[in-house]
């Protein structure tokens, strides 16, 4: 039998549910598995744990895919998994809302590696896990007859596959994507897509909620929206009657396809200003400007995927955090964000109370944010809970 034997004591993590086993917690691995394999995961004295998928490459040596160990884990074990993660989410975000939604949300939804977002017809599936590829083709096919979606997209081409040691892989996995491009809506904003090049599998899903929130914070204000990627919260500031809105992005891509965006919508483009530029340095360039704002956003990208990079992405946030801070006009809002596991919630506000105290101004959390409800965080598994944001109010 293919099997993982750990060290004795090293059970723990797993008697509470949590879904990764670590390399330092295994004493031998027996009957030679493949990487992606199904391993049984014992105890030093032989007790049955888990059922798992084998990652020899990676730190994190096995996923943990079921606790029972009747449970055979093959095509018809996954796809009752997809279809469980389907049906938790029937309600969950009404049509209404938007045609786009996450469908898996890797370990919280019982399938670890795996990732699928629904845009319209097009269904993206990102596999960033040893046992996720294993399972490629079966993993595809259930998202493609679940859904009935006329297109799967792979976009497995993450880092994190690096640390698997798997190659990247993107591309058509079924029918085909839209000839005039993949478009989508959201909370009456409509949105194209680039599946095949953007950020993560297309789109920030996770900020639904959150870009909801600033559209309504935003009447009457001078905002600036930092990391504006395709401009989701510029559109949402716009469409929420913002007096103007600067919006601030290092891709020229990116922001060609912000400005696509608000072709899209009955906005006034007049109150959008688009500034390709490094945040960091153009956020000293208005402090040195002279210039202030009613309402900042602050979403830049991963800093620290662990915990190993939480020092040097704390300078980070707190650079950045500290100038938006000075060019915030008194009673002004800063919403701010981050999406680095390694970063917990008590260290980004730690982080923000700094930046206020070394900017010389006091302010207060009027709010949070956090992931929309499609993208769940398993109790056991509180790695899952990577998004958080503050809403502070400048006194």
């Amino acid at each position: 039998m293919k099997q993982l034997i750990l060290k004795p004591g090293r059970e723990k993590s797993l008697a509470r549910r949590h879904p990764w086993i670590f390399s330092g917690a295994v004493a031998r691995v027996e009957g030679d598995p493949d990487t992606g394999d199904t391993v049984a995961v014992r105890s030093g004295s032989g007790e049955f744990l888990v059922w798992a998928a084998y990652s020899p490459a990676s730190q994190i040596r096995a996923r943990a895919w079921s606790w029972d160990e009747q449970e055979r884990i093959d095509g018809d074990f996954l796809r009752a998994r997809l279809r469980r993660a389907l049906d938790a989410r029937e309600r969950l975000i009404s049509a209404e809302a938007s045609d786009a939604m996450r469908l898996v949300h890797g370990e919280s939804d019982g399938l670890p590696g795996v990732i699928a977002d629904r845009y319209g017809e097009v269904v993206v599936l990102q596999l960033l896990s040893a046992g996720a590829e294993r399972w490629r083709t079966e993993l595809s096919d259930g998202v493609r007859e679940l859904t009935g979606c006329a297109c799967v997209f792979e976009r497995s081409d993450a880092d994190v596959r690096e640390l698997e040691g798997l190659p990247a892989r993107s591309g058509v996995l079924y029918g085909a994507l839209p000839a005039a491009g993949v478009q989508i809506r959201e909370h009456g904003l409509r949105y194209g897509v680039d599946v095949a090049e953007g950020h993560k599998t297309g789109f920030y899903l996770d900020q639904r909620d959150n870009r909801k929130r600033i559209g309504e914070l935003s009447e009457g204000r001078e905002v600036l929206n930092c990391f504006c990627y395709t401009g989701g919260f510029t559109l949402n500031a716009l469409a929420g009657c913002a007096a103007s809105v600067l919006s601030v992005d290092s891709s020229a891509g990116a922001l060609a396809q912000a400005r696509d965006n608000l072709g899209r919508n009955e906005l006034d483009a007049a109150r959008a200003e688009w500034q390709e530029a490094d945040v960091f340095k153009y956020l000293r360039t208005l402090r040195d400007q002279g210039r202030s704002f009613d309402l900042i956003v602050l979403d830049p990208p991963k800093f620290a995927p662990t915990a190993a990079f939480a020092e040097k992405a704390a300078r980070g946030y707190k650079d950045i955090n500290l100038l938006a801070l000075k060019l915030l006009r008194a009673g002004g809002l800063l919403a701010s964000f981050s999406c680095s596991g390694g970063v917990s919630a008590e260290l980004f506000q730690k982080i923000l109370a700094g930046a206020a105290l070394d900017a010389g101004v006091e302010a207060s959390i009027v709010g949070h944010f956090a992931a929309a409800a499609d993208h769940p965080v398993l109790l056991s598994f509180p790695e899952g809970d990577y998004l958080k944001g503050l809403l502070l109010r400048r006194a």
